[in-house]
């Protein structure tokens, strides 16, 4: 269907890709990955015939239609929701409205034996099969069932467009081009913008769709459902094989090993062969054997091993200053826009140290509330940022904030001050901006370098609250695994807004569900919150109320009994109780030897001792008292509201 022959891409002399050739048959789904920057996007402009390649050509028949999805788009603002995803059937809207037009005439005609009312009725057949191909009575039903898919409420349909944000016009786009059924679906990141159960909808359409698929995602997950063979760009070439992305990085590392070890046994042979060579070259009764085995190396296949890109982001957040024992601490918060309530009286404390995830389905006020921590949007209730708090802030929109007509270099040297000014060129270097790549002007940067570039500015300064709105959209996969590590091992107070599961898990400590204008504290990693929800995503709570479930190819979920599902929740509750009880009891039991400390420093003043270590000893212990003081009595107070639920 698509045959791409020998293309070759350059952007300044320097190729992207060189000679590469590929088919895509009808019907198959293949997934296009790689570094970013590696050359995705533009292959993807080029099969949709927006970027013409430097050599080489793409064939595909004529009649062939393409649905293109790029990462950045711009939506009619002028069209409500539903008469924007219309257009998809504009081809079907325009038969029906010449049908209405012949029908018209038809109806005006009396010369019913005339070769011009012949050349009607044939004209209106023609038409009504045409209709009939659309399959017309189905319209409004297909586009309910997408909008609703990809998360619109039916209330939203009459709605301007002008109104949603740029995530939720992708996917008015998105359902626009689905609803076409184009021969051909690519799409870039389509996930980026959604939530999980949008996701899950979307790898269930995709899966039963019958068009061809190239797809660019960082999603393991939804690679490995959706995806039936892969296809690497990595240093210019490609790499093939007919296998979901997981099974491709196992046969990738088991080729490359098998490849070093041919490798490398050739290398011997060819030495031992040289040896032999230069030992025996002037003896005559050798020299049978000596012509032969140079005759054996000049024949030789010679083995080559595929390059591999080593090259690899550098992240390392800053030790993070002192701050507060309280870092945030949030009291009867109320957030609304007009009278659309976002948050009702939500109340949150996190403390220093912690790191936070906040989940729940897209428009449960995650984003809205990291606003009203930054204070960029006004709030009733109480918001109480702790003594010596900095905050490093990554918004979800931050790499489209960033200047186009400003190079790299630039766009760091423009926000830097001070002494960081001088190691500029060290921090592009740990970010894969090394050498020309910071002269690359900031609009020609894939959305995967730009989030890295707006990730830089947290590195700018030290700060002790890092907050990341979705960090990880546009990150390829190794990216993503750095990225993961430095929050690991930031010594500050973290809060992440995620839909991605594997991203979380690992990282977070405590998780705050945001559900019905509240939120629900579960302590914890997101591991803990998915068994105590007994749900396979962070968003299937909301997917529980809804009538119908998507169905999990491979994966159907156990049906669990009333009597046992209220079984396991007693349980679950019982442990959370004893894990409680144990917290308490430890906190009490460094209260305990912590006033000991303190009485016998007290017994030595008392005996005339006195000195500036012991003061200073004395002075920090009884700090350190306070905040155990402090710590145990929210811990208290957590364990007795959970003995009160429980009955005790």
């Amino acid at each position: 269907m698509i045959s791409i022959d020998h293309l070759t891409l350059d952007f300044s002399g320097t190729p992207l890709f060189e000679d590469i050739s590929f088919l895509v048959n009808p019907k198959e789904k293949v997934a296009l990955v790689g570094k970013n920057g590696a050359g995705k996007t533009s292959l993807l402009r080029m099969v949709a015939g927006e970027l013409e390649p430097t050599s080489g050509r793409i064939s595909m028949p004529r009649d062939v239609t393409i649905g293109y999805l790029p990462q950045h788009l711009l939506v009619n603002d002028d069209r409500s929701v539903i008469d924007e995803v219309k257009v998809a059937f504009s081809g079907l809207i325009a038969i029906q409205e010449h049908i209405d037009r012949i029908t018209a005439q038809l109806a005006e005609r009396t010369d019913y034996e005339s070769d011009e009312y012949n050349a009607l009725i044939e004209r209106l057949a023609v038409e009504n099969e045409r209709l009939l191909l659309y399959d017309s009575n189905n319209m409004m039903a297909e586009i309910e069932k997408t909008l609703l898919g990809l998360g619109f409420r039916r209330d939203d349909f009459g709605r301007p467009t002008s109104e949603f944000s740029g995530g939720w016009r992708m996917r008015i786009e998105l359902a626009k081009i689905l609803l076409r059924r184009p021969d051909v679906l690519l799409l870039d990141e389509p996930t980026n913008h959604l939530d999980i159960e949008s996701i899950q909808w979307l790898e269930s359409f995709l899966v039963g769709s019958r068009s061809a698929l190239i797809l660019v995602s960082h999603d393991r997950a939804f690679l490995d459902n959706v995806t039936t063979r892969t296809v690497e760009i990595s240093l210019g070439k490609i790499y093939d094989y007919k296998v979901p992305y997981s099974k491709y990085v196992e046969l990738r590392r088991e080729r490359r090993e098998q490849q070093l070890r041919a490798y490398e046994n050739q290398q011997k042979m060819i030495a031992d062969t040289e040896a032999f060579i230069e030992q025996f070259r002037y003896k005559a009764t050798k020299a049978v054997q000596v012509q032969s085995r140079i005759k054996q190396l000049e024949r030789l296949e010679r083995i080559e091993v595929d390059e591999e890109d080593n090259s690899a982001l550098r992240l390392k957040f800053p030790p993070a200053p002192h701050s507060g024992v309280l870092p945030v601490d949030i009291e009867h918060l109320t957030k609304a826009y007009g009278d659309h309530v976002v948050l009702d009286g939500v109340d949150m404390q996190i403390r220093r140290g912690e790191k936070v995830a906040f989940v729940g389905k897209n428009g449960e006020g995650k984003s809205t509330l990291v606003k009203c921590i930054m204070n960029e949007i006004p709030y009733s209730g109480t918001m109480k940022l702790g003594h010596g708090v900095k905050i490093g802030y990554f918004a979800q929109n931050q790499a489209s904030l960033l200047d186009g007509e400003r190079t790299v270099f630039e766009t760091i040297d423009y926000v830097a001050t001070g002494e960081i000014r001088t190691k500029i060129r060290d921090i592009l270097g740990a970010f894969m901006f090394g050498g020309e790549a910071s002269e690359k002007k900031v609009k020609v940067l894939s959305g995967g370098e730009k989030s890295r570039l707006a990730m830089i500015r947290l590195l700018l300064e030290p700060v002790n609250l890092l907050i990341l709105d979705e960090p990880t959209n546009h990150l390829d996969m190794r990216s993503k695994d750095v990225l993961k590590e430095a929050i690991r091992a930031f010594n500050g107070t973290v809060i992440l807004v995620s839909h991605d599961r594997d991203f979380l898990d690992g990282i977070v400590d405590k998780v705050y569900e945001f559900a019905n204008r509240k939120t629900i504290l579960h302590l914890g990693g997101i591991r803990e919150f998915l068994e105590e929800k007994r749900i396979e995503s962070l968003h299937e709570i909301e997917r529980t109320r809804q009538p119908e479930k998507p169905a999990v190819p491979d994966s159907p979920a156990p049906v669990v009994s009333d009597s046992k599902l209220a079984y396991e929740q007693r349980k679950e509750a019982a442990r959370a109780l004893k894990k409680l009880e144990r917290t308490v009891a430890d906190y009490e039991a460094k209260i305990g030897a912590a006033e000991t400390e303190i009485a016998s420093m007290e017994g030595r003043f008392a005996a005339g001792e006195s000195s500036g270590e012991l003061m200073k000893a004395y002075n920090n212990a009884k700090h350190e008292l306070d905040k155990l003081m402090y710590e145990w009595e929210l811990v208290s107070g957590e364990l007795e509201e959970r003995r009160a639920a429980a009955g005790e």
